[in-house]
């Protein structure tokens, strides 16, 4: 990902930005087989059906149900964990 690291939104662990494609470290060992980027967040599927979510926590945005504080690296939505 790469842009403004504003929130975690990126999913590198911090709020830096990125002017250049950098690998989602989380992701390591993991086959992502889609992905969704917003403004505040962004959210991505596995190959093995689950979701994760990271960015800008407010207003329940990133889908983990009373945590709404800000993810600065990607985090299963448990709702969905098969």
């Amino acid at each position: 990902s790469w842009g403004v690291g504003r929130w975690g939104r990126l999913g590198h662990g911090d709020e830096q930005h990125e002017w250049q494609p950098k690998k989602v470290e989380a992701f390591d060992g993991q086959r992502v087989v889609a992905v969704s980027a917003g403004g505040f967040h962004s959210l991505a599927l596995t190959a093995d059906g689950a979701v994760f979510a990271w960015g800008e926590g407010e207003r329940a945005r990133l889908g983990h149900g009373e945590d709404l504080s800000n993810q600065l690296l990607p985090k299963k939505i448990e709702t969905w964990a098969l």
